[in-house]
């Protein structure tokens, strides 16, 4: 599982407000269809911001190439992300060797 934070490339969006428009509704609509996959679990856009967040599932093969269509008007900031259970885990393991 990993968390990503998006941000738009400053310069890759149209100027026309009905272009950029049209631009972020394709790529929102590329989303939706990631999410009837299953790869994308939770998305969202920062209010205000040309930024937000994504929760991606699957191996890393399909997280580069899924990131992959956005470019290059997206940028992406990439964190793997541990489980309740698998963080715990983890805690057990480290205590025995204590």
């Amino acid at each position: 599982k990993y968390l990503v934070i998006w941000e738009q490339v400053s310069g890759t969006v149209p100027t026309s407000p009905k272009e950029a428009g049209s631009a972020s509704l394709a790529m929102i609509e590329m989303v939706k269809a990631e999410m009837k996959q299953g790869l994308v679990k939770d998305w969202g856009a920062f209010l205000g911001q040309s930024k937000g967040y994504t929760v991606f599932e699957g191996t890393e093969v399909e997280a580069i190439t899924t990131m992959l269509q956005y470019a290059p008007y997206l940028k992406f900031e990439v964190h793997a992300v541990a489980s309740a259970d698998q963080a715990a885990q983890a805690m057990k393991a480290w205590t025995k060797k204590k």
